[in-house]
């Protein structure tokens, strides 16, 4: 035996020698482009002068070069201590050219995309990449017959010129939207759910009405997360399909199966021993709650969310919260257990794809960082936050092994056009309106959200231009800040008109919980005229006024989803502090919005306003602060049209309060698919006059009608029937309301 054993020592001794030998000297043959130092630096040979190098070591070296994407060909030899690296070049790219495309904005985008730029060498294998690059940004943009063919020249020079023929086509429009199938839920509703919108001959601006494979599948995965926060938890998108109605235009069909609803059933956590389970009290309370309610994906997410936050605030970086689903009929039981993780510790995190967006904005968005433990749930937070940005088309991740118990994560980001151009229009009872706007998400590359409206009103006019840096100096808080100058010219209405000028600047963040904070700091400068046919009163407020104050407010939103919620409630607490006042206008505001499904379509909903203005040296309040009540919250009655009146000039009140109560008929018109019925019952009132008691209208006003949200080929159309209950003398009513709108 031992002699065996010394045979295969001996044996190893000999084939580790044939494949090692002392490096002494180094030759390079073959470079032209790339000089002798810059080959040694990546391959990283120079670690090994005067030292023995393996099979292993060369192949290391070898994959480093290639890796450079410098090099067609690299050979090594090792003969007599000397080093013989053999390489042959990769062509340099000399132009890139893109014929058949004309728009310059594209062109750009289209530069942007391409692996293969100008300056860089040519990598054969990676043409076919850059033609499919090609076709996704054409087809996004709505060229969806788009054909795209590369030619190479080579020139004498060892370098290329790179032509991509392109034959855009037609642009492909969606003339219309169906949803076939058991889809449960009416056309309207979905298609306010999805992206992509039919195409219009005014919406000259839009691109959401070209067909776009991508944006498809986005609609498909809305389409899913709706159907399973609703409960439907086997929904099947069975398909997506365009049906050709003419050369150019679409007919983008959804054929989806909703299958039957399920509910929660026994919900559990097998808590590890070396937890306390008193943390978990909270937890356990939630799930006993939301037994027996209809699945929910948010539901599930509101759960791991508060797991993942006592493992990360109990330093068990090492533990990752999963969950099994268990069907049983229409019951689901969830089992939400612990898994251990190798303890693994980070090395390196290279940040991949970013040509426009600063390197340091994704870094601000990590909830990990180089040295840090390596946690699956702090990655994939990582991944989200860098995603919810919403100035990336994809973000992915890379994990490899590095030595010694770490890991290297690779991020590769794929951006996306940050900008956006808006422009609107509608009219109603109130009035017609123009809008236009350009809104940034990534202004100068440094993630920051730079948004600019302009409205023209039959009574004035808006303009604001906004800046939103979402984490400020890394303290995951927002600074905004805006300027703004606004005109009303309500002299028929209310009689006055003025001019509003001035700046603010405050911050929005997640104070605790689902309750949210928002301090701001504003200057205003106003001219206000008062008609000559007010009273002595209301001629003394018109003038020039410079104004400052502090305002806040606090938020404590538990929706289940902000856009179109079902279930859940919000409430607002608004208060704005004078600092320089002419009349030290003291102003608090209650709002509180709460939503109770009674079947999956038929929504109850409760709203209440309340609003407080008062001077804090009993002053007279300024005709234009005073507090009025908008038609949307008392219907039945003309915009601002009730209350104290001043002669014929309706004056506002320092008080005013609201109440709505409606509930929503799905099985109105059923087979009317964009149409959506509710009725309502409004209650609100306006009172309080400083400057003239007598003048006080203490009366609660109510109505009761219904509405309809009609979804046109127009646009949007929202128009109620009301009649009056309880009312004063003077106030005008409006039996009868609508609005309209669309998008270009």
């Amino acid at each position: 035996m031992k002699i065996i054993f010394n045979f295969l020592f001996l044996l190893f001794l000999l084939t580790l020698n044939a494949y090692s030998e002392k490096v002494t000297k180094i030759e390079i043959q073959g470079n032209k482009r790339i000089t002798n130092e810059t080959i040694k630096l990546f391959s990283g040979i120079d670690k090994f002068k005067d030292k023995s190098l393996s099979e292993n070591d060369l192949n290391q070296l070898l994959k480093q070069l290639y890796e450079t994407n410098f090099f067609q060909n690299v050979n090594m030899i090792l003969k007599n201590n000397i080093l013989t690296i053999k390489v042959v070049e990769n062509p340099l790219i000399q132009t890139v050219k893109f014929e058949g495309v004309k728009n310059k904005k594209i062109l750009e985008y289209l530069s942007d995309q391409i692996q293969l730029k100008e300056r860089t060498s040519y990598l054969k294998n990676k043409v076919k990449n850059d033609e499919a690059a090609i076709l996704n940004v054409l087809k996004t943009n709505g060229y969806y017959f788009v054909q795209v063919v590369s030619k190479i020249n080579e020139n004498d020079n060892n370098t290329v010129d790179i032509i991509y023929e392109i034959n855009l086509g037609e642009k492909a429009h969606i003339k219309k939207i169906k949803f076939i199938g058991d889809k449960v839920f009416k056309d309207g509703k979905l298609k306010k759910i999805i992206i992509s919108e039919e195409g219009r001959f005014w919406k000259f601006i839009s691109t959401k009405k070209y067909l776009d494979v991508n944006r498809i599948k986005l609609d498909e995965n809305l389409l899913k997360n709706f159907y399973k926060n609703k409960g439907y938890y086997n929904v099947l998108i069975e398909s997506s399909s365009a049906k050709v109605i003419n050369e150019k235009d679409f007919e983008l069909i959804f054929n989806i199966n909703a299958g039957k609803k399920y509910f929660f059933n026994k919900i559990k956590i097998n808590i590890p021993s070396e937890f306390d389970k008193v943390n978990f009290d909270d937890i356990n309370k939630f799930l006993t709650k939301i037994e027996g309610d209809h699945y929910s994906l948010n539901k599930i997410e509101k759960i791991l969310k508060k797991i993942d936050k006592i493992i990360l605030n109990k330093e068990f970086q090492f533990l990752t919260a999963t969950y099994n689903e268990t069907t049983n009929d229409d019951k689901i039981d969830l089992t939400i257990f612990f898994d251990k993780s190798e303890k693994l510790y980070i090395s390196r995190i290279n940040i991949l794809g970013n040509f426009i967006t600063q390197e340091h904005v994704i870094r601000n968005k990590l909830k990990i960082d180089e040295g840090d433990p390596y946690n699956e749930i702090l990655l994939t937070k990582s991944i989200n936050s860098i995603k919810n940005s919403g100035i990336f088309k994809n973000v992915t991740k890379k994990i490899k092994d590095d030595d010694d118990n770490k890991k290297i994560i690779d991020i590769y980001v794929e951006e996306s056009p940050t900008g956006e151009i808006m422009a609107g229009a509608g009219t109603g009872s109130d009035g017609s309106s123009i809008t236009f706007g350009i809104k940034e998400k990534n202004y100068l590359g440094k993630g920051i959200n730079v948004n600019s409206s302009f409205t023209l009103r039959d009574d004035g006019l808006d303009l604001k231009v906004e800046r939103t840096d979402p984490n400020f100096k890394n303290s995951e808080k927002s600074l905004i800040t805006s300027v703004q100058n606004s005109s009303k010219n309500l002299l028929s209405k209310y009689g006055y008109k003025n001019k509003k000028t001035g700046f603010s600047f405050g911050t929005f963040y997640e104070q605790f919980e689902d309750i949210y904070f928002s301090p701001q700091f504003s200057i205003l400068h106003e001219d206000l005229e008062t008609s000559s046919k007010a009273s002595a009163t209301q001629k003394k407020q018109q003038g020039d006024y410079l104004e400052a104050d502090v305002s806040y407010s606090f938020t404590l939103n538990k929706l289940n989803q902000n856009f179109q919620p079902s279930n859940g409630y919000k409430t607002s607490f608004y208060q704005s502090i004078p600092l320089l006042s002419d009349d030290n206008a003291f102003s608090n505001s209650i709002k509180f919005s709460n939503y109770y499904p009674i079947t999956d379509e038929m929504i109850f909903s409760l709203n209440f306003y309340t609003k407080a203005i008062t001077s804090l040296t009993d002053e007279d309040i300024r005709i234009s602060k005073r507090a009025y009540l908008p038609s949307r919250r008392l219907r039945g009655f003309e915009s601002g049209k009730i209350g104290p009146k001043d002669g014929t000039d309706f004056i506002g009140g320092n008080y005013a309060s609201s109440l709505n109560l409606s509930t929503t008929l799905p099985e109105l018109l059923r087979d009317m698919q964009n149409l959506d019925f509710k009725i309502f019952y409004d209650l609100g009132n306006v009172w309080g006059v400083d400057y003239n008691s007598s003048l006080d209208s203490n009366k609660i006003r109510s109505s009761v009608g219904i509405s309809v949200d009609w979804f046109t080929p127009i646009g949007p159309l929202s128009f109620s029937l009301a009649q009056p209950v309880t009312k004063a003398d003077t106030d005008i009513t409006e039996k009868f309301r609508f609005d309209i709108g669309t998008t270009f």
